[in-house]
Parts: structure tokens; C-alpha cells; sequence
């Protein structure tokens, strides 16, 4: 469960949109708040896990105001070609950070599905079933920590092999 008592920094807030959804949504889950970090694989030691287990959303433009969060393992890069055949579409695009920001309401490095502005269709890397993940929380050096079945079933997330 989050830990209301975990000390927070300047740059991690008490609470977050993510933090709160993911509590809405009953979802067992551990908030840890350790500030910014310069690398995921700085992000990854700060929680006290494995680069893996760190998931990166990454929001990916379809096309004009359609977009998709893809959750990926902190050691592995998305495939567009793999993407793209999923998604059966010839074009897919990053949209710049102020663009994120707005289809997303979370800032570059803070993005998660959980709590985001609008409930893009989420896609997960089959790698990440059966496996304990973290995830931002909505905030610089906000991670939350949870099981990938339950965190994957809540977001009605589609899985598929899309990484490289």
C-alpha cells in the first residue's frame, strides 16, 4: 500500500493525480518519492529495483488528437514497425513535450496512464506480465510500485510483443 508518511521533497508532491487514481482504483501498491534523477538507470537504484522493472510510458500519436500510452521495460526500446502492425497504421509520430503535457496532463519524465488527463488505450509489452513493476507517479521522482497483472487489468491495458 502507498505510505502516507513517506517523506517528500521539494520536487516529489504528497500526492498526485496518478497516486490518487491508482488508490481509487483499490490497487496494492508501494509510492516512493526520491526526488529527480538524471537517468532511468539512476531512477531504477533510487527505487531499489532492477533497470527491467523500471516501465516507461511513452505517448505515441496515431494522428491528429489520437493518441496511445505504450508501457515498456526500462531495458528495452519500443519496435515502430511492431507498433505500427499492431495498431494497423502506416504513420505513428512522438508529439513534442508541450503536446505530451497537454493530451496527457503530466509532464515529460512524470507520464503515466494512471490519473492522465484523457484515457488514451494503453499498450504493454508482453514482457512485463507475471512481473512486479514500477511506474511514474505523476511527479519527478514519484514512482509507484505495484504488480504488472493488476496495474495491466486496471488500465484495460492491450498486450503485445512491441519491443526490440
Amino acid at each position: 500500500m502507498s505510505d502516507p508518511d513517506a517523506s517528500a521533497t521539494a520536487s516529489s508532491p504528497d500526492t498526485t493525480p496518478a497516486i490518487e487514481a491508482v488508490q481509487a482504483l483499490g490497487l496494492e501498491h508501494e509510492v516512493t518519492r526520491h526526488g529527480r534523477v538524471n537517468s532511468l538507470a539512476e531512477a531504477a537504484a533510487a527505487r531499489g529495483i532492477e533497470p527491467r522493472d523500471l516501465v516507461k510510458t511513452i505517448v505515441v500519436r496515431r494522428g491528429g488528437d489520437d493518441h496511445v500510452f505504450v508501457l515498456v521495460p526500462g531495458d528495452r526500446e519500443f519496435s515502430w514497425p511492431k507498433l505500427r502492425a499492431l495498431l494497423g497504421v502506416s504513420r505513428l509520430s512522438m508529439p513534442d513535450a508541450a503536446t505530451a503535457r497537454e493530451v496527457t496532463g503530466y509532464e515529460r519524465g512524470t507520464i503515466t496512464p494512471f490519473g492522465a488527463t484523457h484515457p488514451w488505450p494503453v499498450i504493454a509489452d508482453a514482457s512485463l506480465v507475471g512481473r512486479r513493476i514500477s511506474m511514474g507517479g505523476g511527479g519527478h521522482g514519484v514512482g509507484i510500485t505495484l504488480e504488472a497483472d493488476a496495474a495491466l487489468a486496471a488500465l484495460g491495458a492491450q498486450v503485445a510483443d512491441v519491443t526490440e
